[in-house]
């Protein structure tokens, strides 16, 4: 590969992850596509940028870090219920091609972007809820489908995570954000990155590029949703949100 390309990856994947880091999930609206774009086959381009989404976690991770607020609870909620959808759906995607579910996807994931619109309030403070034994095992299984949706689709199935442990358990949007890119996108994505690598193709050669971008992306996102604050995260996730939307709708 030239080197004008991998510029070309490392610019994308620095603007994808940054903005991802930022909202709480997305890099794949922009990264996914123009891999497809520069002449990937979907399934290696998916498996491609899910190990790529794993340097955006790290990244973001080395800075929410030096922050703290990461609940044990939580943390091992994210792990247990969803590593396990996110394996069955990243074994079911080689073998299934659902246009239909991309564009219901689509719908949905807009939806979650109005709907956030439409709460003024959602996600600026921390509203304590279902943090019973009942409320957990209901947000569990919530995070279990989610997880089927991060291994099998392409983009944008953090943010449904994002909005999921705000709106069920009444996390304000800085620390959902920071769970989401903590645990999905270092564990669900590692997770999914190597059962397609196992079963499919990575391309290995645009993985550098790739990586480099992610990581500094996800450090600077990271930094910028925590220097910000709820409100300014808030609306930028509404933004990507319908943006992946769209794009889940549109292409194709």
């Amino acid at each position: 590969m030239e080197l004008a390309d991998q510029i070309i990856l490392f610019v994308i994947a620095l603007i994808a992850n940054l903005f991802s880091a930022f909202s709480g999930g997305g890099a794949g609206l922009i990264q996914l596509p123009v891999l497809i774009f520069l002449g990937l086959p979907f399934a290696i381009a998916l498996a491609t940028h899910k190990v790529a989404s794993v340097a955006l976690g790290i990244g973001a991770t080395v800075r929410h870090l030096r922050e703290g607020g990461l609940e044990r609870r939580f943390v091992l909620l994210l792990l247990l219920a969803g590593l396990p959808g996110v394996l069955v759906g990243a074994s079911l995607i080689l073998r299934v091609e659902d246009r239909l579910a991309e564009i219901a996807l689509g719908a949905l994931t807009i939806s979650l972007g109005v709907y956030s619109v439409l709460k003024p309030r959602l996600g600026l403070e921390l509203e304590a809820r279902h943090r019973d034994t009942r409320g957990h095992v209901a947000g569990g299984l919530g995070l279990f489908l989610i997880g089927v949706l991060n291994g099998s689709l392409t983009s944008g199935t953090g943010l449904f995570v994002t909005l999921w442990l705000i709106g069920w358990f009444g996390l304000d949007y800085r620390r959902a954000v920071a769970l989401t890119l903590v645990l999905v996108g270092v564990f669900w994505n590692g997770a999914g990155a190597l059962t397609l690598g196992l079963l499919g193709t990575i391309h290995w050669a645009w993985l550098p590029a790739l990586i480099l971008g992610s990581l500094i992306g996800g450090y600077l996102g990271a930094h910028l949703s925590i220097v910000k604050g709820n409100r300014w995260i808030k609306r930028v996730y509404e933004i990507i949100t319908i943006l992946v939307g769209l794009q889940l709708i549109l292409k194709g």
